[in-house]
């Protein structure tokens, strides 16, 4: 895979950031509700163990979701797709707000999950055109940062408002910044010039591409990984290394701020060496959880390795979503939609494998134990797609050095010039 070191754009288009701010909406709905369980489970009226499906319940409409939004949206115009996806992820807040029944607000809480599901897949194959193949990685880090502040700023500052008020008063406010977000994108959200008959069979049929699921394996992986140790990082802080319990949210802070580095750092060192980002960024995550392992019965070490686990954990995470969507070709809406499937499905597995280690003899020492087996198998995907890239380079011809030619009309006949764009795809070509 070729780097790409020219005509990479020095600014991302206003699009992407757009975007990017309806990801924070999304992450902060997805995991605000964590900081409010007790408030919630009270006015319900059910158990607070209860009262966590309503996490479940929107990490598995994610997962299904969101290939299943994909597909039932191909064919509709992209900006009208993010705006209705916003505008039902808005409703689905007002109904959560204001229903007294624990079902229908969980009923809710999948209605949203879907709307993101269609909002994330649809988003990203428009953040990545709007930029262009040579800041691939660059965009999709923007839309992954986005998720990355949502638990930096977002999460705490919708669970302070929660505490301090109602638990409903941090969905009100999503509401209302949803619809807002609808106006905006209808607004700056280019409408398609030519509307293209997208094919769902040609969508299935990227799923045959090896290296697709190869890159989708990879993202379970890691992301498996890493948040396995992450979920139960609170015990790993509070009982193994020590750290008083009020410095534990300074601690995610610090972690979050991690993860907003890796995916910047990541989405820009993987548009021009992606596989050596990878590979790198693996091996990396894998040392840190190891070290983890080890080392968490030092306060001061333990602050220092979580953080850089943020930052070696996300900084692949980009670099994974615009390989998955190359490798798919022309039908990258599905392969997006999977890509987030594929996460979510990592982090329920990993995060239930690091429970039992949990409650096993090796304690708060067993999750960071899972992540550091779970990242390292991601090791073995990643070398599987340098192999098979570096086989094709050894067997593929190369192109004769000609430049790619287009013809235009001129006053005596055809004026032959040079077409930059067919020469930028060939250099992005993997």
């Amino acid at each position: 895979m070729s780097p790409l070191t020219d005509d990479r754009p020095a600014k991302l288009p206003f699009v992407v950031l757009v975007l990017a701010a309806g990801t924070f909406l999304m992450g902060t709905t997805e995991f605000v509700v964590a900081g409010l369980l007790p408030e919630i489970a009270d006015d319900l009226g059910v158990s607070v163990s209860h009262a966590g499906l309503l996490i479940t319940a929107f990490a598995a409409g994610m997962i299904v979701g969101a290939p299943v939004m994909a597909i039932a949206t191909l064919r509709l115009p992209r900006r009208f797709t993010l705006v209705l996806a916003l505008t039902v992820f808005a409703l689905g807040h007002v109904v959560a707000a204001l229903s007294p029944s624990f079902a229908v607000v969980l009923a809710a809480r999948v209605v949203t999950a879907l709307a993101t599901g269609a909002f994330w897949c649809v988003g990203a194959v428009v953040a990545t055109t709007a930029a262009g193949p040579a800041a691939t990685s660059r965009a999709l880090g923007m839309l992954l940062g986005g998720m990355t502040v949502a638990n930096v700023a977002g999460v705490p500052l919708g669970s302070w408002l929660g505490q301090m008020s109602n638990w409903r008063a941090p969905f009100w406010v999503l509401a209302g910044l949803s619809a807002g977000a609808a106006l905006v994108i209808g607004r700056f959200i280019p409408d398609e010039e030519q509307r293209e008959v997208r094919s769902v069979r040609a969508e299935f049929a990227a799923l045959r591409q090896a290296r697709v699921w190869l890159a989708l394996s990879a993202i379970a992986l890691l992301l498996g990984g890493v948040l396995a140790a992450y979920t139960y990082i609170s015990p790993l802080l509070t009982e193994r290394a020590g750290i008083p319990a009020a410095a534990v949210p300074l601690v995610l802070t610090s972690y979050g701020a991690g993860a907003l580095l890796g995916t910047t750092v990541g989405g820009r060192m993987g548009d021009r060496r992606p596989l050596a980002t990878l590979i790198t960024a693996a091996a990396a995550s894998t040392l840190i959880l190891l070290l983890l392992v080890f080392f968490s019965t030092s306060p001061v070490a333990t602050v220092v390795l979580v953080t850089v686990m943020g930052v070696t954990g996300f900084a692949a995470t980009p670099v994974l979503g615009a390989l998955v969507m190359r490798f798919a070709g022309s039908a990258p809406t599905l392969a997006s939609a999977l890509a987030s499937s594929a996460s979510n499905v990592g982090i329920a597995v990993g995060s239930w494998v690091a429970g039992i280690a949990l409650a096993s003899p090796l304690g708060q020492a067993g999750p960071p134990l899972v992540g550091t087996v779970t990242a390292a198998l991601t090791l073995v995907p990643l070398t599987t797609l340098a192999l098979m890239r570096a086989t094709r380079a050894t067997t593929t011809p190369p192109p004769p050095a000609v430049p790619h030619l287009a013809v235009e009309p001129g006053r005596g006949g055809a004026a032959i010039r040079t077409d930059p764009c067919s020469e930028a795809a060939e250099r992005s070509r993997p």
